[in-house]
């Protein structure tokens, strides 16, 4: 019960998608969580910090390749471990 692990450092940049360079695995053992201008989002696919942006899946659009189409917001993102 008093099992303490060290979570890593929370990138200044990640994906969910396993495919993109900016995915870290070990940051996926935990639950993460992103605020974007204040507000807490469940939707976010992809965030940087540094930049100020996040991107997310359209509701309705595919790429080329079938995948939903990502859509970028600018602001203010802060992420953290729940």
């Amino acid at each position: 019960m008093n099992d303490i692990t060290a979570k890593p450092a929370l990138p200044d940049r990640l994906s969910i998608n396993p495919r993109s360079p900016h995915h870290v695995e070990e940051v996926f053992e935990h639950d993460i969580g992103i605020t974007f201008n204040g507000k807490e989002r469940f939707d976010v696919e992809e965030y940087c910090i540094s930049e100020g942006w996040i991107k997310f899946a359209s509701p309705k659009g595919l790429d080329r390749c079938g995948q939903p189409l990502l859509l970028t917001r600018k602001g203010t993102v802060e992420a953290f471990y729940k």
